[in-house]
C-alpha cells in the first residue's frame, strides 16, 4: 500500500488522540501567544473607555452557561473597565438561564471595587420574549422591570432617578449566545437608535460583520480571540481570554496540518492513478 493510501485510510481515532495531545500541551507547558487587536474590538474598548464619572452603559447578559467560556471573559473585562472608570452599569438578561450566572459575576466584580447595587449598578434580571422586552425598555425600563433582580423597586434605586429608557444611557453592549443579537439590532438600534455593540461566540461572528459595515453596530467582539484582544487592550494579564488562546492556537494548528497533509495525499493518489 502506497504512503498516500495509508494516510487517507488513517483511523479517525488517531486524529482525536493527536488533537487531544495538542490541547493538553498548553496545560502542561506555559505558553504565551501574542494577539493582534482588530478595529472592531478597539471600537468597543474606546467606546466603553468613555463610560466614566457616572455615565451609564447598558450591559446585557444574553447568554447561558453553554457559551460561558467564550462570552464570560469579555463581559468581565468590560465590567472591570467601567468600574475602574467610575462608570455605572444597567444590566439585564434575555436568556432564561443567564441571571444566576450573571449575578455571580456581578457580585464578585462589584465587590472588588466596592460598588453597590442601586448606587453604582442595577441588575434588572430576566424577562422572556426578547423582542417585546427590548421594545418595552425603549419606552421605560420600569415597564418590563418594575423590580430589579433583588426585588428592589427601580424607583427606590438612587441610580435610576431620571433614568427611564435607552435615551438615558450612552449605549448598549450585548453579550449574545443566540438570536437576542438580532433582536437588539432590529429593535434596539433600528427602532430606538441606541448605539449598539455585540459580543458573540466565534461561530456567530461572521453573521454580524455586515452590520458593522452598515453602521448598525459600532463594534464587535468575536469569540475567545475577541475576548483576548479586549483583555490585552484593558491590560488584563491573566484573563480567561488570553489563557484560552494557546489552546485554540495549538488545536487550530493541528487541524490545518491535517488539512494540508491529506490534500497532498489526495493529489498524490490522483496523480498516481493518471499514470497507470
Amino acid at each position: 500500500m502506497a504512503w498516500y493510501d495509508r494516510l487517507l485510510a488513517l483511523d479517525r481515532r488517531w486524529i482525536y488522540v493527536i488533537l487531544a495531545i495538542a490541547v493538553i500541551i498548553p496545560a502542561i507547558f506555559e505558553m504565551h501567544v501574542s494577539v493582534s487587536t482588530s478595529t472592531e474590538v478597539k471600537a468597543v474598548h474606546s467606546f466603553v473607555g468613555e463610560i466614566r464619572d457616572g455615565k451609564l452603559l447598558f450591559l446585557a447578559f444574553d447568554y447561558d452557561p453553554s457559551t460561558m467560556a467564550e462570552l464570560h471573559p469579555m463581559t468581565e473585562a468590560i465590567m472591570h473597565q467601567v468600574f475602574k472608570q467610575d462608570g455605572r452599569l444597567i444590566m439585564s438578561s434575555l436568556s432564561q438561564f443567564g441571571p444566576p450566572m450573571a449575578n455571580q459575576l456581578i457580585t464578585r466584580i462589584a465587590g472588588e471595587y466596592g460598588k453597590e447595587s442601586g448606587k453604582d449598578f442595577v441588575f434588572l434580571g430576566y424577562k422572556p420574549y426578547p423582542a417585546i422586552t427590548i421594545l418595552a425598555m425603549g419606552t421605560d425600563f420600569r415597564v418590563p422591570f418594575p423590580l430589579d433582580y433583588y426585588n428592589v423597586p427601580l424607583d427606590e434605586s438612587p441610580m435610576m432617578e431620571g433614568v427611564h429608557n435607552f435615551d438615558d444611557v450612552e449605549g448598549v453592549v450585548s453579550m449574545c449566545g443566540g438570536n437576542a443579537a438580532d433582536m437588539w439590532i432590529t429593535y434596539g438600534n433600528a427602532k430606538y437608535g441606541v448605539p449598539l455593540a455585540l459580543g458573540v461566540t466565534g461561530v456567530m461572528a461572521s453573521d454580524y460583520y455586515p452590520y458593522l459595515q452598515s453602521k448598525q453596530l459600532f463594534g464587535l467582539i468575536p469569540g475567545i480571540k475577541g475576548a483576548a484582544e479586549y483583555e490585552q487592550l484593558s491590560d488584563i494579564k491573566d484573563g480567561e481570554g488570553l489563557r484560552g488562546i494557546p489552546y485554540q492556537t495549538t488545536s487550530h494548528a493541528v487541524v490545518l496540518i491535517f488539512i494540508v497533509v491529506t490534500n497532498i495525499a489526495f493529489f498524490a493518489k490522483r496523480s498516481a492513478a493518471h499514470r497507470i
